[in-house]
């Protein structure tokens, strides 16, 4: 870390050298002057989680600060860089199990206390490219293949290059090369850090306001995680076609590196979702299929998003899964609502997995700070265990 610090930093003053008709003293003070017309803000999320899981005696109560501490430098001839430093604090007992404190007697909530840098790169901008070398946010599309799981106290990050092109035009490209990932569990975990030769490419278009879609390719070739080394492309598209929006995906996926398993398989996707009266309706259906007893797997998405909140398909069976939901949403004045039901099955062999119902409610009780509210009921049926959980969450940002 210390030596992608310093190269990030000899980066940004080797900026002179692009700039020869600016003296050294010059370079300098303006250097000076990016550092202080920065930007910097603090973070404060504390969150309650509560676990009520069937197979475990004691309930989880999860009781978490995150702090978060940001800079951004202002722009330095098109250089610019960015510092994070994340805090996790335990307020009062730990009696949940973080996955590193020992607690096995409890659920899980992977919340492990601790501190790092969540983010440090330097980057440099022009109108059409953007280059960002370090540890950084990635989020492609909907988060679905690649994401940073935000959800979570400790985000995930990447360690590693990224270059981004827009022609001002509608078309956009996003190339990343990443030999880290540095995930939610902590840096006291051993299953902090998922190293490997790994490419990340994502190219959008947007038709026009109403029309947008995607290309993506990813080699996940992992060091040590053979079983999810992967090869995905795939498309997606989210537009509005009369008064109905619309979100579908299809990708192809297959072992690549040192994974021991040879498969071929498929990720479908289709979403349709509009407003009768004052409430947003919508129907989906998700499939992550299945092949030679491998199922699709997604390990860099924000999982949380999909297949309901109790978490329960992080990682795909092995005979996949299907889900078709249901939801619904609304306002009332600043309250905002949301009700999600899932029901789940396998890809192969026509088992009936469980069925979930969610819940969510934001809102924003001042300025800059907002509460929200959160359930997730899993009900099994040949997949996991009877699951409630209950999140209470207030965010402050300066």
């Amino acid at each position: 870390m210390k030596t992608r610090l310093a190269t990030a930093i000899a980066t940004i003053c080797a900026a002179g050298l692009l700039m020869p008709n600016v003296s050294v003293a010059t370079g300098f003070a303006d250097f000076q002057q990016a550092i202080t017309d920065g930007d910097a803000n603090v973070k404060l999320r504390y969150r309650y989680e509560r676990v009520d899981q069937y197979n475990v005696d004691k309930d989880a109560n999860a009781s978490t600060l995150l702090t978060r501490l940001s800079y951004k430098s202002a722009d330095f001839g098109g250089f610019y860089t960015q510092i994070e430093f994340d805090n996790v604090t335990a307020l009062g007992n730990e009696n949940f199990n973080s996955t590193v404190n020992g607690n096995t007697n409890y659920p899980v909530v992977a919340d492990p206390i601790g501190s790092d840098f969540n983010q440090a790169y330097v980057g440099y901008k022009t109108k059409s490219f953007h280059f960002t070398a370090g540890r950084q946010r990635i989020n492609h599309n909907n988060q679905r293949f690649v994401g940073g799981v935000g959800w979570r106290q400790n985000e995930q990050t990447y360690d590693g290059y990224r270059l981004r092109y827009d022609n001002q035009s509608g078309l956009n490209v996003d190339y990343s090369y990443v030999h880290n990932v540095n995930r939610i569990f902590g840096t006291d975990s051993p299953n902090s850090d998922l190293g490997g030769n790994i490419h990340l490419l994502n190219v959008t278009y947007k038709i026009n306001a109403d029309h947008k879609v995607a290309g993506f390719a990813y080699e996940l070739d992992f060091d040590t995680a053979n079983a999810i080394a992967t090869r995905t492309f795939g498309v997606s598209y989210d537009g509005k076609i009369s008064a109905v929006n619309v979100h579908a995906a299809y990708a192809r996926q297959n072992e690549t590196g040192d994974n021991p398993t040879d498969f071929s398989t498929d990720y479908l996707a289709l979403e349709l979702n509009t407003k009768l009266s004052a409430v947003n309706v919508g129907i989906g259906y998700e499939s992550l299929g299945s092949d030679n007893g491998k199922g699709f797997t997604t390990p860099l998405a924000t999982l949380h998003k999909f297949q309901g909140f109790a978490d329960k398909f992080l990682a795909t069976p092995g005979q996949g899964i299907k889900d078709l939901y249901i939801e619904a949403s609304g306002s009332i004045g600043k309250l905002k609502l949301l009700g999600v039901w899932h029901q789940f099955e396998s890809d192969v062999g026509s088992i009936d997995y469980g069925n979930e119902f969610n819940f969510n409610a934001t809102y924003p009780v001042y300025k800059n700070t907002n509460f929200l509210l959160r359930y997730a009921n899993y009900s099994a049926d040949d997949f996991a265990v009877d699951t409630n959980k209950l999140w209470a969450m207030m965010t402050f940002t300066f």
